[in-house]
């Protein structure tokens, strides 16, 4: 960023509150750590605009940013001259996923499924699971203004996407009671939503005005992720205006430090929480609280755990699941980061490619891991630097986002698992506005109402439509079933129009 020096001849503006120059003790501590230069236009501010300058200022944890902002700008420079000494981008440095740390889909017996299933029923009946919703992003590129899980993506019933999560806790909530021998005694299981400085108060309005979507207002706790200044490529703070920094949201691994900083792995704690199922908010199939995957990941006794899909095509635009050098932990490339050599290698034993497993944000932690991993990500202080569009003072300028990934926790993972799930039953993502060839509302609602039309088939209903029935198909209330279990009496012989929703 372009330092603006103020000069000896500037005029002397209104003295206010702090005097002629910045308060000293402040001036000094900026200097110490090279960020003088946010006060570099303080002659020209009025005293109110010159204490809004200072309160954002005070409100830094200066030593924190810096240690931050020059250990992310070193390990770039490290990585840099790492693929220039190498042939490929990554190739030298990762190996595709063991087959061995793959619970793939066509593995599995009916025994481990039903096995998986009653496991994790008896943990969450038993207070054990907690979820954690990411739920920061706005939807600007859904054309909107308002969070992602606002969204209505067009099915039949007009619900959001934070409503049909919140109904899928309450049919697992009931299915986990009556699998109790006391279903009086099931203990609600406990929503943590993760929002942003920009989706927060929106967030909780929307829930109270719903009235939290029948989920009880005390086992809800929204929290903010954290913020980071935007610096310029030399680690400099860019200023948004005269008297504040331009700030951004530190990515969805914030959750770390956020739960750490807000207390909430204690709360966790106290509430007798053992695992943590983490996922984003915009899957429109997201699993909220899967038994099976809950049963699954007791049953290996991990410390953290990813559902994967399989890449559609070799191009698809989405991070992949590597291991870190041959025997090392597992992480995820993000697809910006794999050359085409990488990118369409080929398994020759099994004609698939060889970095086929992508990362669709769907993970579960052992309690015990997010404590470790919260204070080793913050002791190591690296984030990921995206260079955007920052809004500045000298207009929308290019600078430095600080961002942790909530994948940057796996490489810290002593034991880790991926658990391969069907794109059809569990991933329809709403990334981009409607006419646009992926990842839309319009793909996400196709792929809903194609996947309830197949339950309620086979349940032995039938469906009758106006419309070709590839083009549309009928919506199953998750307050009915959560995963196609339990529709016989609902379905059996009768005939539903679609596109409609069936509720019961």
């Amino acid at each position: 960023m372009k330092e603006m020096m103020v000069g000896s001849a500037a005029p002397v503006g209104p003295v206010g509150r702090w005097g002629a120059a910045p308060p000293q003790a402040l001036l000094e501590r900026m200097k110490d750590y090279g960020q003088e230069g946010a006060f570099a236009l303080w002659d020209e501010l009025s005293p109110e605009d010159r204490d809004l300058l200072v309160r954002d200022i005070e409100s830094l944890d200066l030593s924190r940013i810096d240690r931050i902002i020059r250990r992310s700008l070193g390990s770039q420079v490290l990585v840099n001259v790492v693929n220039l000494l190498s042939t490929g981008f990554l190739a030298p440095l990762v190996e595709p996923v063991p087959e061995s740390s793959v619970s793939r889909v066509e593995d599995r017996s009916s025994e481990d499924k039903e096995r998986w299933w009653k496991k994790g029923l008896r943990a969450i009946s038993e207070g054990k699971l907690a979820i954690v919703l990411l739920a920061g992003g706005q939807g600007t590129r859904l054309g909107i203004s308002d969070p992602k899980g606002c969204f209505n993506i067009g099915l039949p019933s007009g619900k959001s996407l934070f409503q049909l999560q919140a109904e899928r806790i309450l049919c697992i909530q009931k299915l986990a009671a009556q699998s109790n021998d006391t279903p009086s005694n099931i203990l609600p299981i406990h929503w943590y939503i993760m929002t942003s400085p920009f989706t927060h108060d929106v967030t909780r309005k929307f829930f109270e005005s719903r009235k939290y979507f029948g989920v009880e207002a005390d086992q809800v706790t929204f929290f903010q992720q954290g913020t980071l200044p935007c610096v310029s490529d030399d680690g400099r703070f860019i200023m948004e205006t005269p008297y504040r920094v331009a700030k951004a949201p530190d990515g969805n691994g914030g959750l770390y430090s956020a739960l750490k900083s807000k207390k909430l792995l204690e709360d966790m704690s106290a509430r007798g929480v053992k695992y943590v199922d983490c996922y984003g908010v915009d899957n429109a199939l997201v699993r909220v609280a899967d038994p099976t995957f809950l049963g699954y990941f007791i049953d290996k006794g991990v410390s953290s755990a990813a559902k994967v899909v399989r890449k559609a095509y070799p191009q698809e635009n989405v991070g992949v699941f590597v291991q870190q050098g041959r025997g090392g932990p597992l992480s995820v490339v993000e697809y910006s980061e794999m050359d085409a050599a990488m990118t369409t290698e080929i398994n020759q034993s099994t004609g698939r490619l060889r970095y086929c497993w992508s990362n669709v944000c769907l993970h579960m932690f052992a309690l015990d891991f997010l404590n470790q991993v919260a204070n080793s990500l913050e002791k190591d202080s690296v984030y990921h630097l995206a260079e955007k569009k920052i809004p500045s003072i000298h207009g929308c300028t290019m600078g430095l986002k600080l961002e942790q990934y909530i994948f940057d926790a796996f490489s810290y993972s002593p034991s880790m698992t991926l658990f391969e799930v069907s794109r059809e039953e569990e991933f329809a993502p709403v990334k981009n506005a409607s006419g646009a060839a992926y990842d839309t509302p319009d793909t996400a609602k196709l792929m809903l109402l194609r996947l309830h039309s197949r339950w309620v088939v086979a349940a032995g209903g039938f469906l009758t439509h106006s419309v070709p029935l590839y083009m549309t198909g009928v919506e199953v209330s998750p307050l009915s079933s959560y995963a196609g279990e339990n529709l016989e009496a609902i379905c059996r012989g009768r005939t539903f129009h679609a596109p409609s929703e069936i509720s019961f």
